[in-house]
């Protein structure tokens, strides 16, 4: 079974409109998503930026919320190898250190990491990373 990992920046993007593409896919794929518990700290650290930026009231954020929350598995990153760390800091490192533990998660399931971030995508391809989830099969 395919593993896909959301970062933070999938997550968001499914949590700002009514119509959000990104959320649609989500709920209806029948594809086994994760992330790492350190997404929550993200949420709480940006709520405001969130709400703002969205297009919809706070009550209607944390409803998407709740509804993209149901189809993620979030995992205790104290369950990550320290090899699988330790690789994913250094695949990060001087790129964006707090995507490690994204990173970490991808290299410990195996899976395929969701991020629409190019340059970490870009840094990280170039330091021989390659474990990317392809979102165009979702369409």
């Amino acid at each position: 079974m395919q593993k896909v990992i959301i970062d933070h920046n999938i997550l968001f993007s499914a949590i700002y409109t009514s119509t959000s593409y990104t959320r649609r896919n989500l709920l209806t794929s029948p594809l086994t998503f994760y992330t790492p518990n350190y997404l929550i700290v993200e949420l709480f650290k940006h709520r405001q930026r969130i709400v703002e930026k969205s297009k919809a009231s706070e009550e209607e954020v944390l409803s998407y919320l709740n509804q993209v929350i149901h189809k993620v598995h979030f995992f205790n990153e104290e369950l990550i190898s320290l090899e699988n760390y330790f690789t994913a800091y250094h695949l990060c490192k001087d790129v964006d250190e707090n995507d490690t533990a994204y990173i970490a998660l991808t290299l410990e399931l195996n899976g395929e990491l969701w991020t629409r971030d190019g340059a970490l995508k870009t840094a990280l391809r170039l330091r021989g990373f390659n474990q990317f989830f392809d979102e165009t099969i979702l369409n």
